[in-house]
């Protein structure tokens, strides 16, 4: 199984995390799995920009996004070449490293 390393984020996983996941599980999916309450302010339906990640290593090996989620991407704080919503990327057979942004668009996090 591909193994996933999130790069530290101040709030979500301090210290990093690695992870495996199964093929075809949403990155979003599989960090929620793991206890990386990475937002997502829409459910996962692609309606929102709050699970934006950077694939730092690994996101050439994904499906490329569809229009929709590119369209969304644009709104996404940090926007980068590598940037995925993490609800549409799904994992492949390769491993990734995700970074988790320091910001999103949502103003008010349901997060304690």
């Amino acid at each position: 199984m591909p193994q996933l390393t999130f790069l530290p984020h101040q709030t979500l996983c301090p210290r990093g995390a690695s992870i495996t996941a199964q093929p075809g599980i949403s990155i979003c999916d599989a960090a929620l799995a793991h206890g990386i309450e990475i937002e997502h302010a829409c459910d996962r339906s692609c309606a929102c920009t709050t699970c934006h990640v950077i694939l730092r290593a690994g996101g050439d090996s994904l499906a490329p996004p569809d229009d929709l989620e590119e369209d969304l991407l644009d709104r996404a704080w940090g926007l980068e070449a590598e940037s995925r919503l993490s609800c549409q990327a799904l994992v492949g057979e390769a491993d990734l490293v995700i970074e988790i942004p320091r910001y999103t668009i949502n103003m008010v996090s349901e997060r304690r």
